[in-house]
């Protein structure tokens, strides 16, 4: 499977082909079981991405949410009346299973303060 410069070089030589023929020409091809070809499609276009210097790997915040993902900071209450704080929140605050938290409501707010701690400590 061709990468970096040989991955551009090679598409830019195919020019007009067909995006199966420039997969299969670069490597991104694999065997099924039945002996039948498979053409690695997403495997090629993230090889290509990366070439141009876009990376879809982790994004600095500890592998924080999906590639080209922006976090919201806004949660909705659900159907059930359950505030939902994703993955994405938690890891970014390195929170464990099993940590546990204060619930403080203030007139418009809901603060979580981890157990064991001040209110003024963050």
């Amino acid at each position: 499977m061709l990468t970096g410069t040989d991955l551009l070089t090679k598409v830019k030589e195919l020019g007009d082909a067909s995006k199966s023929d420039l997969v299969r020409s670069c490597g991104y091809v694999s065997t099924k079981k039945d002996g039948s070809e498979r053409l690695n499609f997403t495997a090629f276009y993230e090889a290509l991405l990366e070439a141009k210097g876009i990376s879809l790997g982790e994004t600095g915040g500890k592998g924080v949410g999906k590639g080209g993902r922006k976090l919201s900071y806004v949660a909705t209450v659900q159907g059930n009346g359950n505030l939902l704080v994703g993955k994405a929140y938690t890891a970014m605050l390195d929170l464990q299973p099993g940590d546990e938290f204060e619930i403080k409501l203030g007139r418009k707010q809901i603060r979580l303060i981890p157990a064991g701690s001040t209110d003024e400590e963050e």
